[in-house]
């Protein structure tokens, strides 16, 4: 994609910007340098939609459609029996759901209670969910059928004093919800041992006419959210998010798109309600603009698009591997994507060539944004409607400061140009990580978020990932990063999904080598490949390795898990060198080409 230069009204000379945020110049036009965040509880966003749009849709899943008003009632019920049931200002709830409405009423409910919000994936195996469940101290558990002969195995682990447990048949209306029930499949085959004490049915938090909406004192210290990280770097942290952090995040990113306030909005809710991403571009911020949530129980690429054609939806947060996904399929042509608006694309870095084609093909801009948990997640977005950069993430939001600093200290600003790692400042920054001091200490300082990404700022105040601190691949005394091979690997006109990894070699250090899945019917060997890449990088960022496969490991949001990947090579060489076999590693300075 090309740079796009949107003229300004009035035109911006280089001695006049600030130099200590170049990019305010660059914000669309209307968008707020910064602002006023009121310190409100979070579910004061959805008693402000409630209030002023009682009727408008806030959930539409199938043949249910909730209104504001219902959503909020519903909430304000599942918070009054909550409280009955033990649950007081300051416990952990955890959540642990697909994307239903029940998940959506959940975790309004668990705020309305005065409690703390912990999402858990379904998906975790039972070291990740015992980590999180006892690490956070999670007492009252709210999950799904198809989890029970997990949750119920742990139990005695896990030490939940109660579940509540619902199904996807309970998010249907008549006669959906009795269709689903009778269907075959994992749901209807568990049976959950119901006691009317320590395991109840989700329907028993809506029981009754009773509603709660706690006050919240102090939104600024109060905990909304315990959300863990994702565990790259060991195991998961609860980073704790405050009403007032998320509360200004959703403020921050709403100020960007502020453009479609006023008018009908519709997000199709396909990222994870459990991950922080998701979270907010689906579930948190549609309040801001009393839109209808679309709630996507299973991702399929044929099924988004005719969902996005049946739904009219207008917003659409997506990770690369679903853009991707959408591109490869058939007919895609006959699908009318006339009415989204905006695309977001976050969780891990969008090929150009992937943007471009995505762009060209429905119509809709992406927006490339950047965040981590820490920050509630979003710090860095590219503007809705003005000038991009290619391969950038864009601006820091409103009121977000952001510094390259060097990377053995940390303690001194780089300049333009020069690469280090990125660290932010904002009112979406956690306050720390749960129970975890010296991890706090090294990741805050001085009210910096150290965020471990390598990164770059332009004089104009775009941002540029280059790569993580620990994937930084070290190639015979070179810092190769990996995002730049994967890059051209990408551009390949047969690849479709592609990333390359750092792996051990006994005298090198390491080499690079590059995973790759081809597009459908397409044929190419390790030659073409390689070939590719010596056209295009230099010498020692070229693969020396090159396998094929039939998809990668990656998270629910779609990012590919390199370490995953990395994690198997070592595996692999502490293998051979227990067999003897080491020696069968590639010699030192053999060109590529004679490996294969």
């Amino acid at each position: 994609m090309e740079d796009t230069h949107v003229p300004f009204e009035t035109p911006v000379s280089p001695a006049s910007r600030d130099t200590d945020a170049p990019w305010r110049f660059f914000y669309d036009s209307g968008v707020r340098h910064s602002m006023e965040y009121p310190e409100v509880p979070l579910y004061f966003w959805l008693d402000q939609a409630a209030d002023r749009h009682p009727d408008s849709p806030a959930c539409i899943y199938h043949n249910t459609r909730i209104s504001y008003a219902g959503l909020r009632k519903k909430a304000e019920i599942v918070a009054a029996n909550l409280r009955a049931h033990g649950v007081m200002p300051g416990d952990k709830v955890g959540v642990m759901l697909p994307n239903l409405p029940q998940t959506m009423v959940a975790f309004w409910g668990v705020l309305k209670a005065g409690a703390v919000v912990t999402m858990i994936n379904p998906l975790y195996m039972e070291k990740e969910l015992i980590h999180q469940v006892r690490d956070a101290g999670i007492r009252h558990l709210i999950s799904h059928g198809p989890c029970w002969p997990k949750l119920g195995k742990l139990r005695d682990q896990l030490g939940v004093e109660r579940y509540y447990i619902t199904t996807a048949a309970e998010g249907l209306s008549f006669p959906m919800n009795l269709l689903q029930r009778f269907k075959s499949g994992s749901e209807a085959a568990v049976r959950v041992p119901y006691d009317g004490e320590k395991v109840l049915p989700f329907s028993a938090l809506l029981k009754g006419g009773r509603r709660l909406s706690e006050p919240v004192d102090n939104p600024r210290e109060t905990l909304a959210l315990l959300q863990y990280t994702g565990g790259t770097t060991g195991l998961s942290k609860g980073a704790m998010l405050s009403h007032y952090n998320v509360a200004s995040n959703i403020l921050q990113m709403g100020e960007l798109i502020g453009y479609l306030r006023g008018q009908p909005q519709t997000v199709m809710a396909v990222l994870p309600f459990f991950h922080v991403y998701g979270l907010n571009t689906c579930l948190v911020m549609p309040t801001l603009f009393h839109a209808a949530v679309v709630p996507v129980l299973r991702f399929s690429p044929r099924e988004l698009l005719l969902d996005l054609e049946k739904y009219k939806a207008t917003i659409l947060p997506g990770a690369p591997a679903m853009y991707i996904a959408l591109l490869q399929q058939r007919n895609k042509e006959r699908f009318s994507l006339k009415t989204l608006k905006i695309c977001i694309s976050g969780s891990a870095p969008m090929p150009q060539d992937v943007m471009r084609q995505f762009e060209q093909g429905f119509g809709a801009r992406i927006m490339e944004g950047y965040g981590l948990s820490e920050a509630s997640p979003i710090t860095h977005m590219t503007p809705a409607q003005g000038m991009r950069k290619v391969g950038s993430i864009g601006l820091p939001l409103p009121d977000t400061e952001a510094r390259i600093v060097d990377m053995e200290l940390g303690t001194v600003p780089l300049p333009p140009g020069k690469v280090g790692e990125l660290v932010v400042r904002g009112p979406q920054v956690m306050s720390g990580y749960w129970n975890k001091p010296d991890e706090t200490a090294g990741a805050l300082r001085n009210g910096w978020l150290y965020t471990g990404d390598i990164a770059s700022m332009d004089e104009d105040g775009f941002f540029y990932i280059v790569d993580r601190k620990k994937d930084l691949a070290i190639v015979a005394g070179y810092n190769v990063s990996p995002r730049e091979i994967d890059e051209v690997l990408y551009a390949h006109p047969k690849v479709r999904e592609a990333v390359s990894v750092g792996v051990p070699h006994p005298s090198r250090g390491e080499v690079i080598k590059a995973y790759v899945v081809l597009k459908e019917g397409e044929r190419c060997d390790r030659s073409e490949i390689i070939r590719w890449c010596r056209d295009r990088l230099a010498n020692y960022k070229v693969p020396r390795v090159v396998e094929f496969r039939d998809e990668l490991p990656k998270t629910m949001v779609g990012k590919i898990l390199r370490r995953v990947l990395r994690a198997e090579e070592e595996e692999k060489l502490r293998r051979e060198a227990e067999d003897g076999e080491s020696d069968k590693q590639p010699p030192a300075g053999v060109p590529c080409r004679d490996f294969f």
